[in-house]
């Protein structure tokens, strides 16, 4: 293999057997998110027509590499479509769409017909173990049961609902001693009273119940392609929940994407860290939208993630890492970890989803009403988003409130970015006398200053 083959990116689809520079930097990248979520609970839920395409065996694959990280998992199914087709098969001509509706006794009867083939199905992807497979060595117990307590919707409007019902409570100790084994628990779309009767319920409603009681870090909707859209047609990776809410009330989602993203921004106003809109129908989607940065679906969170935040000791690594290889082939001066160490507070990081991949730092030199700006870096692969004129933006309103009148920054190579951000070419004796004994002439560094 030549060296532009090993450098070269594929699909998933299309990688030859070894591309060894591609697997081992993807490896690398998402070790953060795997140390991030060892432990938490993720609530991944999808309809009956993600079964009914085919999308199942490939699915539980990735759920089984995700159950390996150690994440605990809550499956919810869904079973619109095979109950539609149960009740077309018997005559009947009663049809489930996406809102609620009545349930008769006979839906009632397709719909646990459809609930217990398709969990047997889920139970039968999760019992695969055939060598030289994703599944190998797998070994995924499944666990379902009555965890789910129902009551009727009732009699609204003047019409009868019968047996269509709503999540009254969740057996919450049960699940988490299952989870907390290994397991994995499924959930199927019904519910049951206390006097033994069995309530259809909405997959959507139940998988944001659960998330919520179990306080999840992710709830996860696979949808046929259900994700917010920007105008420009690209996918809205990423929603705050007042953002998303705003969308809700202008009417301009389809209903579909409108159930989905209604029940995401529920689950995180009533404290589920983040819930997503994820397309089933992209390979491998849910491992993309979990391990990369800005995902393949869209995300609601309270607030966006992306946070710019004072850096502490324990961002030191993260920061080193985003150094060296600047200091290495020349573009900042060496400083070692020692020096970050010291100086950790004039740093500030940005951080998206618990990674660190940028940062800046801002030295004072106050009594010349000046202030230094150093070690403003982006990560290349997470660059060209206003990343640096966000560091940029942070540094000037930081060196302004500490009184600074003017910003000035070294560098050797990118002279031509400060200069389009307002920079102007200076000299040695413009800087401040303390920072000109420190100089290192060896270097030659350019001087840019920015009044502010």
């Amino acid at each position: 293999m030549s060296t532009s083959d090993i450098d070269t990116t594929f699909s998933a689809q299309d990688a030859p057997e070894f591309a060894p520079a591609q697997f081992v930097r993807w490896f690398r990248e998402v070790a953060p998110y795997v140390h991030d979520f060892r432990g938490k609970t993720f609530v991944i839920a999808f309809g009956g027509e993600l079964v009914s395409d085919g999308a199942l065996n490939t699915l539980i694959q990735d759920l089984s590499l995700l159950s390996a990280l150690g994440v605990k998992l809550v499956l919810v199914h869904g079973s619109r479509p095979q109950v539609n087709e149960q009740l077309k098969l018997k005559g009947y001509q009663t049809q489930f769409g996406r809102g609620t509706e009545p349930t008769s006794p006979e839906a009632l009867e397709c719909a646990k017909e459809a609930a217990g083939e398709i969990r047997l199905d889920i139970e039968a992807s999760f019992s695969q173990g055939l060598p030289n497979t994703p599944m190998s060595h797998a070994q995924i117990r499944v666990i379902s049961g009555n965890f789910v307590t129902a009551r009727p919707v009732g009699i609204i409007d003047g019409v009868d609902y019968r047996h269509t019902g709503a999540v009254r409570k969740l057996d919450i100790d049960a699940i988490q001693m299952v989870i907390h084994q290994g397991a994995i628990v499924l959930l199927s779309p019904l519910g049951f009273s206390p006097t033994g009767d069995a309530f259809n319920l909405a997959m959507e409603d139940l998988a944001t119940s659960a998330a919520v009681a179990l306080r999840a870090e992710k709830l996860i909707f696979l949808t046929q392609d259900r994700t917010v859209h920007d105008a420009d047609g690209s996918v809205d990776t990423e929603l705050a929940r007042e953002d998303a809410d705003r969308l809700l009330a202008n009417g301009s989602l389809d209903d579909d994407t409108a159930s989905f993203l209604g029940h995401a921004s529920r689950a995180v106003k009533r404290g589920v860290a983040r819930a997503h809109l994820v397309p089933y129908t992209l390979d491998g989607s849910v491992l993309l939208e979990i391990f990369t940065h800005d995902g393949v679906g869209t995300m609601v969170v309270e607030d966006t993630l992306d946070d710019l935040r004072p850096a502490v000791v324990d961002d030191v690594g993260a920061i080193v890492q985003l150094i060296e290889p600047l200091e290495a082939d020349g573009t900042l001066v060496p400083r070692g970890r020692s020096v970050i160490e010291r100086d950790v507070e004039k740093f500030t990081v940005l951080e998206h989803d618990s990674v660190i991949y940028g940062c800046v730092a801002l030295i004072p030199y106050l009594e010349e009403n000046m202030a230094e700006m150093a070690c403003l870096i982006v990560q290349p692969e997470w660059q060209g988003s206003g990343e640096g004129e966000m560091l940029l933006r942070h540094a000037e309103s930081k060196a302004r409130a500490m009184g600074a009148k003017r910003l000035f920054v070294l560098t050797t190579r990118t002279s031509h970015w400060f200069m389009k951000r307002g920079f102007v070419p200076g000299g040695i004796s413009d800087l401040p006398k303390e920072r000109q004994a420190h100089y290192n002439r060896s270097r030659n560094s350019l001087v840019f200053i920015k009044k502010l």
